[in-house]
C-alpha cells in the first residue's frame, strides 16, 4: 500500500474503477463485498487523530467482519469491542480471544445467557450491560449465584437530552437511567447482589454522535443541529462526571464507554470517559458524508450486476435492498456511486431482489455490468454477503485483490 493522494478524493473514477476492475480480474461473483485497506488506513489514522489519544472501542455491529475487527483491534490506539448480542459476544471472546468485550445492549435471550455463564474464559471477558435490576432476575434464574462464577455488568446510563422537564426529549429510547438518583440506587442494588460484579458504565450520546450537522442544502437546520450538540455535550459532561464519581462510592470501575463515530472530538473531552465506541467510522458509510467536522473515506462498497434492460432508459440490478437501521427514508438506502450519475427509480428504489436505475450513465450498461453501491451505515452489508474482497493498490494506483476474508454469515454466524 502507499500514501499517495486517495482517488476517491482526486479522481473517483480512478477509485471505483479499479475496484470494479480488481474484482472481475479476481472473478468474483455478485453480490461483491470489496474493502479499499487504503481507505481503511486512513480512517484509522483519522479516528486515531479525532481520538486525541483516548482508546476507541471497536463496535462490532457496524464491521460484522471478524478478520477486520481482530486487525484494528491489533492497532495502537484501538483497544476492546462493543458487541450487540450475548452470543456474538462470547464468539468473539473466544474464537478471537478479544479480552474486552462490552455488550452493548440489554439482553433476556436466556440460551445464549446460559452459554455464556457456561464459559468460564468468555464470562470473565465479557461485560453484560444492565439498566433494571429485572435483568439480573433473568440471569439469576439461568444460573443462580452459587451455581456460577460472578457475572461482570456495567450499567447503561442514559445521555439523552431531555429539556422541559422531560417533555423535550432528544436522543434515543434507551436506558432508564438518567439522574444521580437512579444510577446510584442501581449500582446499590447491583453491589449489594450476590453473583454480580459492577466494572463500568456505558453512555452514548447519539443525538451527537448520530445526527449530520453538515447537510448540503440545509444551513438553519445545521446550525440548529450544532447547537443543540454543543448544549448536549455540556450538560452530559456535567452529569455524566457527578453520574460516575457516584458509582464510583460502590465499585471500582475499569472502564466509562461512550461517544460514537461522529462525537469523538467532543467525548474525548470528557475527563470521565475511558474509552469511545467507534464502527461505522472505519468503513465510511454515506450516512458520514452530512457531518461537517469529518469525513471518513468510502472504505468499503458492493457491486450488484445489471441482469435486464426495461427500456434504454432503465437498467435492473440484481438485489440491492440493504437498508439500514433507522427512520425509513432515503438516507438509509444504499447510494449508487459507479459509474456515476445514476440514481433510483422513485416507485421501487432498492429492492430486495432487484434494482432498477436511471440517470446518464445507463446507456452505457449492458446485461452483465457491474453498478456499484456504497452502503448507509456498515453492519446491513455483512448481513447481505458471506465473504469480503480486500483490495489494496501498488505505487502506481492500480488496484487487487489481495484477500478474500469472511464476514459473519461466512463463518456461519447470524445473531441478530
Amino acid at each position: 500500500m502507499t500514501s499517495r493522494p486517495a482517488p476517491y478524493v482526486t479522481d473517483p473514477g480512478e477509485y471505483w474503477g479499479g475496484i470494479d476492475d480488481a474484482i472481475a480480474r479476481a472473478g468474483l461473483d455478485s453480490p461483491a463485498l470489496a474493502l479499499d485497506l487504503g481507505a481503511l488506513e486512513h480512517n484509522i489514522a483519522d479516528l486515531r487523530r479525532r481520538s486525541a489519544g483516548v482508546p476507541i472501542r471497536v463496535a462490532s455491529k457496524s464491521l460484522r467482519i471478524r478478520s477486520v475487527i481482530d486487525d484494528v483491534l491489533s492497532r495502537p490506539g484501538f483497544a476492546g469491542v462493543l458487541a450487540y448480542d450475548v452470543a456474538e459476544a462470547r464468539w468473539l471472546a473466544t474464537a478471537s480471544a478479544v479480552t474486552d468485550v462490552l455488550l452493548g445492549y440489554p439482553s433476556v435471550r436466556r440460551e445464549a445467557i446460559g452459554e455464556l455463564l457456561a464459559d468460564d474464559v468468555a464470562l470473565a471477558r465479557v461485560t453484560l450491560l444492565i439498566d433494571d435490576p429485572a435483568q439480573l432476575d433473568v440471569i439469576d434464574a439461568v444460573a443462580a449465584p452459587d451455581q456460577r462464577s460472578a457475572v461482570r455488568v456495567a450499567i447503561d446510563l442514559d445521555a439523552s437530552l431531555r429539556l422541559l422537564g422531560g417533555r423535550v426529549h432528544l436522543g434515543v429510547r434507551r436506558s432508564p437511567i438518567h439522574d444521580l438518583t437512579q444510577i446510584r440506587r442501581l449500582a446499590q442494588t447491583i453491589a449489594s447482589r450476590a453473583g454480580f460484579t459492577l466494572v463500568g458504565v456505558m453512555s452514548y450520546e447519539a443525538q451527537v454522535a448520530g445526527v449530520g450537522n453538515g447537510v448540503p442544502g440545509q444551513a438553519l437546520m445545521n446550525t440548529a443541529v450544532r447547537a443543540m450538540q454543543a448544549l448536549s455535550m455540556t450538560e452530559l459532561r456535567h452529569r455524566r462526571g457527578r453520574a460516575i464519581a457516584a458509582v464510583r462510592e460502590y465499585a471500582d470501575l475499569e472502564f466509562v464507554n461512550a461517544g460514537g463515530t461522529g462525537s469523538l472530538e467532543e467525548t474525548a473531552k470528557d475527563s470521565a470517559v475511558t474509552d469511545i465506541a467507534v464502527g461505522s467510522g472505519l468503513l465510511g458509510g454515506h450516512l458520514f458524508d452530512t457531518y461537517r467536522h469529518f469525513q471518513p473515506a468510502p472504505a468499503l462498497a458492493f457491486g450488484l450486476d445489471v441482469v435486464r434492460r426495461p427500456s434504454p432508459e432503465y437498467a435492473t440490478c440484481a438485489g440491492g435492498g440493504w437498508i439500514a437501521s433507522g427512520p425509513p427514508g432515503p438516507d438509509r438506502l444504499p447510494k449508487p456511486v459507479w459509474p456515476a450519475g445514476l440514481e433510483y427509480v422513485d416507485t421501487e428504489a432498492a429492492g430486495e431482489v432487484q434494482t432498477p436505475l436511471r440517470g446518464e450513465q445507463v446507456r452505457h450498461l449492458r446485461v452483465g455490468s457491474r453498478v456499484w453501491f456504497r452502503h448507509t451505515k456498515s453492519g446491513e452489508v455483512s448481513e447481505r454477503a458471506v465473504r469480503v474482497a480486500l483490495i489494496a493498490r501498488d505505487e502506481a494506483g492500480r488496484a487487487d485483490v489481495v484477500d478474500v476474508v469472511p464476514t459473519y454469515r461466512g463463518e456461519g454466524q447470524c445473531f441478530l
